[in-house]
């Protein structure tokens, strides 16, 4: 991890439901991710932040030349994943904290 995802994970320390990376020990794709109830809402890709927001939030995002598309590696992209394209602890925070919104939500 880089020290800006460093950082930004800090950030979400101790809060109710959130899981830092690492906390649940394991391996492959989203251990070193932040999740609530389990569920990812932020993560590092290729040193690049990756949220998990509503399709169209991603596509107004997208747009507005924020973020790309991001391709887990399966050749085509996640509709409701954004890799942000900004850098910058304000900008990441910003979108971690709409995507944790969003996850959290839907988790109930």
């Amino acid at each position: 991890m880089t020290d800006a995802f460093d950082r930004l994970a800090s950030a979400f320390g101790g809060r109710p439901r959130v899981a830092l990376p690492g906390d649940g020990g394991g391996r492959g794709f989203g251990a070193d991710a932040l999740r609530i109830d389990g569920s990812i809402f932020a993560m590092e890709s290729h040193g690049r932040l990756i949220v998990k927001l509503p399709r169209a939030r991603v596509a107004e995002l997208i747009a507005q030349g924020a973020g790309e598309p991001f391709d887990a590696g399966k050749g085509r992209p996640l509709k409701e994943w954004l890799a942000v394209t900004a850098t910058g602890d304000e900008s990441w925070r910003e979108l971690a904290e709409e995507a944790l919104a969003f996850v959290g939500s839907r988790r109930g």
